[in-house]
């Protein structure tokens, strides 16, 4: 059962004052969205507006964000949590598990997380010199240590020695796999982004499992792969207004099956414009 059941906007600036994101004609002249599905996609060229509602509904929502900067302090997103104070979000059961992912932000996320622990480490080797000169007892510098060793421990135990050691790809669905919590609403801006296929495949199986244990997401992404997604709901940002489409309908799924099944057609049509 989604947790989430729909966004409104309920404060529509005038035409003439509007500026971004209201002068996106899609947020313009939105009214209502539903999440009446555990999975919903939004989906539309880019500049469509479907990011930008996502990242509304992210501060709207308080959710965290795994990223370089919370959604409260990141001036890239001031315009957005404008927009998330004009909507209304409707909850069947409000949850404060989850978190907002924009793949963009993940690098940051990852360099983070590298930084913290190289300062925890050379915090325990400096203390652990201090008190070798001091020839104090081990009982004491175990104390003196302890909890940044503990936190080394449970980042090395959530995300291993090093995210940048793994590929883009298997850093990010660890990260998937030791954040996704039951009963969550997760918010994800492209999160096929540094996935191969395959892993786009794994990541609609976490998916999967997680649905069944009362999550919920909201995915804003451009991949056929996670937009066949059992079920899922998927609405269409190209036209106005938001409309409600079918997966074999949509026009990413249909260039991607036609260029698959004759390439070279595609590639002949690209030589004749140059």
């Amino acid at each position: 059962m989604p947790h989430l059941r729909a966004v409104q906007l309920r404060d529509r600036p005038s035409t003439r004052s509007a500026a971004f994101p209201f002068s996106v004609p899609i947020i313009r002249e939105l009214q209502s969205i539903d999440f009446d599905a555990p999975v919903t996609f939004l989906v539309g060229e880019n500049g469509s507006g479907k990011s930008t509602l996502l990242e509304a509904i992210a501060a709207a929502a308080g959710l965290p964000a795994v990223g370089s900067e919370s959604v409260e302090r990141d001036d890239t997103l001031a315009a957005q949590r404008a927009l998330g104070r004009a909507v209304k979000l409707a909850w069947r059961s409000r949850t404060h598990r989850g978190f907002f992912l924009r793949a963009e932000d993940f690098f940051g996320f990852a360099k983070r997380l590298a930084q913290l622990r190289a300062e925890m480490v050379a915090r325990v080797a400096e203390l652990e010199a201090e008190y070798a000169a001091q020839e104090r007892s081990a009982y004491a510098l175990g104390l003196a240590t302890g909890p940044a060793r503990s936190s080394i421990a449970d980042m090395e135990r959530r995300y291993g020695v090093d995210l940048d050691a793994s590929s883009h790809g298997q850093s990010f669905l660890r990260v998937f796999q030791s954040r996704f919590v039951p009963g969550g609403l997760y918010l994800l801006d492209e999160p096929e982004a540094p996935l191969s296929p395959q892993s786009q495949l794994a990541l609609i199986a976490m998916m999967r499992d997680m649905v069944a244990q009362d999550a919920q997401f909201v995915v804003a992404t451009h991949s056929p792969i996670l937009l066949a997604f059992p079920g899922a709901r998927i609405w269409s940002f190209d036209d106005l207004p938001v409309a409600e489409v079918e997966y074999d309908a949509l026009p990413h799924v249909r260039l991607t099956r036609d260029f698959l099944n004759a390439p070279e057609r595609f590639l002949r049509h690209l030589d004749d414009k140059v």
